[in-house]
């Protein structure tokens, strides 16, 4: 059964910055693709970042470009996000998500993920 957890959301002033781990078990790493998305209230789950695991290639949203970072361990048990330079309209709850095979670039496309979290709240004031 795959199991992903998030964690390390909170509330940060802008221009701070914060790290999201998302815990993975009972996934198979190989050829597959992960991500980050986040969802504000009223809009619509937006994709920020992808990975694709055996090529090491990530995709940014054009909004998070520069700003944040998609990663993995070593033991690739856990995502990061990694995001700076953070601004109000970063606010959402964030998510991660798995796929299935491969797709290039990782897709920042919510259809296209079989796997989420429970979600973890990134609050940022100005």
């Amino acid at each position: 059964q795959v199991q992903l957890v998030e964690s390390g959301g909170g509330s940060v002033q802008a221009g701070g910055s914060l790290r999201l781990p998302c815990v993975v078990s009972g996934y198979t790493y190989s050829n597959t693709y992960m991500g980050w998305f986040r969802q504000a209230p009223g809009k619509e789950r937006e994709g920020v970042a992808a990975i694709d695991f055996g090529l090491d290639r990530s995709n940014y949203a054009d909004s998070v470009k520069g700003r944040f970072t998609i990663s993995q361990d070593n033991a690739k048990t856990t995502l990061y996000l990694r995001m700076n330079s953070l601004k109000p309209e970063d606010t959402a709850m964030y998510y991660c998500a798995a796929g299935l095979n491969r797709w290039l670039p990782p897709p920042l496309s919510a259809g296209l993920y079989k796997y989420w979290g429970q979600g973890t709240q990134v609050t940022v004031s100005s």
